[in-house]
């Protein structure tokens, strides 16, 4: 799957790839605002999560004991090692577990101040699960159908009155991912500090012609997520973000997550680093804004919200259990155990969404087995051999911990050389 952070799907930017769960593309991949994570493990990253068994191996979870966060330490600082990711921040919590919350390397790699939990990123993708809740939410009121056609809402949409809502936040429109259009990467990789319109991002998918009739498979596009963003405006009558603050983060209680209108990042916040850009040298990308993945991917948070929202995420606080459920019936994925629902996936039991965007990712899950929350953050979205950075961590950290729901969809292997 392409990225999950479904990832933006970067396309091109030197196409780039956003990521979900398994790499589709995200907010922006060519520019990756996230898409799912990739399929595969590196090779030491899969050493790390096969050695040594973890003591609680039965379970669906494992006692966050000293040794068990030596081990823990370990294997993230060989995953740094490997991709060469600046600054890592990992948050582990179970009730009647333990917890473990460390962070690793740099938060500035020009003044060298440390990666700490407490600093703001960008969230990519996650976005999409804000975005989502706010619709379930006014479907929760009956003021919109999962089953309209986004044709009642928004004019000029190709196939627009045959695509649902339903089939927009499952990524099953057909309609083509805008971040993968040649001409936008251009556009975005010359100024990324320009802001863009909703109307724009549109105009970039709509030249291209839809990639298979409504309905029928899962393609991750970040072009679903801008029109769902329209249809909650046009509802409610308020600017989106305006929406998700009252009606989605002050509700859940997030005071350090924001939807931003400029490409300022709240204080105090990480640096992030990426290699998507024209001449496909890694630059600071803290600046660039984040406009052109808007409903899509524009957010940003810390650690201590991601870990809040993964549970109410995937616990349904915000919704009715009829809207809940019906968010929780996915669609399968390409990797075994992974299912992809409306605005969320569940990749071997773990319930949530990835995000990637230039500079920045995010992969903030819950366990309900275990009522186990992992929040992961990094300060750059460079992939290594095809592979998200927050694939290779996730891989890493629940092939310690949660041995039986290992996060990439398939279970730890001992390498097999090169």
């Amino acid at each position: 799957m392409k990225s999950t952070h479904i990832r933006l799907r970067r396309t091109c930017v030197a196409v780039a790839a956003a990521s979900v769960l398994i790499t589709p593309v995200a907010a922006g991949s060519a520019y990756g605002v996230s898409d799912p994570p990739s399929a595969s493990l590196s090779a030491s990253a899969a050493a790390s999560a096969s050695a040594s068994p973890s003591p609680d191996t039965g379970a669906a979870f494992v006692r966050l004991t000293p040794a068990v966060a030596a081990r823990l330490d370990a294997a993230v600082r060989q995953v740094m090692k490997e991709t060469g990711v600046p600054g890592a921040t990992v948050g582990l919590w179970a009730p009647g577990k333990g917890s473990y919350l460390r962070s690793f390397g740099v938060a500035d790699k020009a003044t060298r101040a440390p990666m700490t939990a407490g600093l703001h990123v960008r969230i990519g993708s996650e976005t999409k699960t804000f975005t989502v809740t706010a619709l379930l939410q006014l479907v929760d009121r009956k003021k919109v159908a999962l089953d309209d056609t986004i044709g009642r809402y928004v004019k000029g949409v190709p196939n627009g009155d045959r695509i649902t809502l339903r089939q927009l936040a499952g990524m099953r429109s057909g309609l083509f991912n805008y971040s993968l259009d040649p001409n936008f990467i251009k556009k975005l990789q010359a100024d990324p500090e320009q802001p863009m319109t909703p109307q724009q991002l549109l105009d970039y998918a709509f030249k291209n012609p839809v990639q298979f009739e409504p309905g029928a498979k899962f393609d991750y596009s970040n072009t679903n997520l801008i029109l769902l963003g329209l249809v909650v405006e046009k509802i409610t009558g308020r600017p989106l973000h305006d929406v998700v603050q009252r009606d989605v983060l002050e509700p859940a209680g997030l005071h350090h997550t924001v939807f931003p209108t400029g490409a300022a990042l709240p204080d105090p916040y990480a640096h992030g680093y990426t290699d998507q850009t024209a001449s496909g040298k890694t630059e600071d990308a803290t600046r660039w804004n984040p406009s052109w993945a808007w409903a899509a991917g524009a957010m940003a948070s810390d650690v201590q919200d991601l870990r809040s929202w993964a549970r109410t995420l995937a616990t349904g606080t915000l919704l009715t259990p009829a809207s809940q459920a019906e968010r929780l019936k996915t669609t399968p994925m390409d990797i075994p155990g992974a299912g992809y629902g409306l605005g969320i996936f569940d990749v071997q039991g773990w319930i949530g969404h990835n995000g990637s965007i230039p500079g920045y990712e995010s992969l903030p899950v819950y366990l309900p087995q275990a009522k186990a929350t992992m929040v992961i953050v990094l300060n750059t979205d460079s992939q290594t051999g095809g592979q998200e950075p927050s694939t290779l961590f996730g891989a890493a950290v629940t092939g310690i911990v949660s041995p039986g729901h290992v996060y990439p969809g398939h279970k730890p292997l001992a390498p097999k050389g090169g």
